[in-house]
């Protein structure tokens, strides 16, 4: 019989092993498009033959043109954005740690496989040590990270490994009950920071972790407005520390991946509900076309700012009944609205929300949907766009397409839902010490 310490070990280590082997496997789907004969600028000959025909396209693969990734420039320092919205001058569409990633990634890099194979490298320990953290967190429940049908699909299509391990070890320093919350919310916050720095995407969690924070220590003296603002502080902080040097630097260069991202619009790329539901009510002329773009424009952060209103609002009824604010399930309920109603849902933002399937208990057969709406976006929008060039079975890859993004919205809002009232699985571990809560009297300490 092993004792407790020794099976945690055991798991986090079969998990590991599971978990580069999937790494491996993600890498090796990609890694088809890559190699043998190149072309003078160092792209594959036969990524764009087989590219989306055999589902191996990347966009780490992809991007070794046109960033002036192949030619080695330090990211941004030089770089700008035409008025057509063409990046120049090592200038990309990211914030600056991914763009430094994807420098290192390309450092000796003579062609496209030699940069996705570093690529694939340099992200496989975020992908470790976010799998680490879950088990962790939630014991064998990480094994559907380590091998789950996600990984392969992205873990090499995009940078999207380091922001996903940020959050992650956001939620688990504020699972450290030997810190106090103000301790504990301002270590979230740096990592946050962090991947704001990598995607932009984890500032969605700040005001749901303030929440936390503002309503967590010293409950009998009312809301702790130092915490909270230490919070803030530490995130603003460590955002403005990242990205203040190549804003000095090369600013231009800088505000180039924010404008590239301000003009890009709605279409076949963007896999959103938009494109495929509100685009039909437009005339297919160019000025329909504009007319659908401006309504996007104003739609899409519209219901934003409303969506993560009502998160808000639900995660403060939660506190009501429990005494606790549920920043993660607050947090995952706002990153579902994000992915519905954003303009652009790639497929590799599966990565953002799996950690959140694990953290917090969902039914299984609502993840088990997901995935399997989510796998046919991640496989048949490329067999979509290879069937629109052959002109073969382009009615069938066409409704694979559409199940996948009508089944994965569906799918985001019943989530939306659940995640706010979703307890997390080491919650399910240990006996609940949850505070009598009357309403009208505050909850004690």
């Amino acid at each position: 019989m092993f004792s407790r310490p020794s099976r945690r070990v055991a798991l986090i280590t079969v998990t590991l092993l599971l978990c580069a082997l999937t790494l491996a496997l993600a890498y090796a789907n990609k890694a088809r498009c890559a190699g043998g004969e190149f072309y003078d600028d160092g792209r594959s000959v036969v990524f764009d033959d087989i590219k989306d025909s055999d589902v191996c396209y990347s966009d780490i693969q992809y991007l070794w043109l046109g960033r002036d990734i192949d030619q080695h420039v330090f990211p941004y320092i030089h770089g700008g954005i035409t008025a057509e919205g063409e990046l120049t001058g090592g200038a990309v569409e990211y914030p600056v740690l991914s763009g430094l990633l994807i420098w290192l990634g390309a450092l000796g890099a003579d062609n496209d496989a030699d940069f996705l194979a570093q690529s694939a490298w340099l992200l496989a320990p975020f992908g470790l040590l976010t799998v680490a953290l879950l088990v962790l967190l939630t014991g064998r429940t990480a094994l559907l990270w380590a091998g789950g049908p996600p990984l392969v699909l992205y873990g090499s299509h995009n940078w999207d490994l380091p922001v996903v391990c940020t959050t992650v070890a956001a939620v688990y320093v504020t699972t450290l009950t030997r810190y106090s919350v103000r301790k504990r919310g301002v270590l979230a916050a740096i990592a946050l920071g962090v991947g704001i720095c990598l995607k932009i995407y984890p500032g969605i969690f700040l005001l749901p972790l303030l929440a936390f924070v503002l309503t967590s220590e010293r409950r009998d003296r009312g809301p702790d407005m130092r915490g909270a603002a230490l919070t803030l502080g530490a995130a603003v902080a460590t955002v403005v520390a990242i990205n203040l040097p190549f804003m000095l630097l090369g600013y231009q260069g800088w505000r180039a991946s924010i404008t590239f991202q301000q003009m890009r619009t709605v279409d076949i790329t963007t896999n959103s509900i938009w494109y495929w539901g509100l685009r039909r009510m437009f005339d297919p002329d160019y000025a329909g076309e504009v007319d659908f773009q401006q309504v996007v424009s104003v739609l899409s952060p519209s219901l934003l700012l409303g969506a993560f209103a009502l998160a808000l609002w639900l995660g403060w009824q939660r506190y009501g009944e429990t005494g606790v604010y549920p920043w993660i399930g607050v947090g995952a309920a706002m990153l579902c609205a994000f992915m519905v109603l954003h303009k652009v849902h790639s497929p590799q933002y599966t990565l953002w929300l799996l950690p959140f399937l694990i953290l917090l208990t969902l039914p299984w057969p609502v993840i088990g949907a997901y995935l399997v709406a989510d796998l046919a976006i991640g496989v048949g929008v490329f067999r979509y766009f290879h069937a629109l060039v052959t002109g073969r079975w382009v009615e069938l890859s066409e409704s694979v397409v559409q199940f996948g993004v009508w089944g994965r919205a569906i799918l985001l809002v019943i989530l939306f839902g659940l995640f706010v009232r979703a307890e997390p699985r080491w919650v399910r571990r240990e006996p609940p010490r949850v505070p009598r809560y009357e309403p009208g009297t505050l909850v004690p300490a």
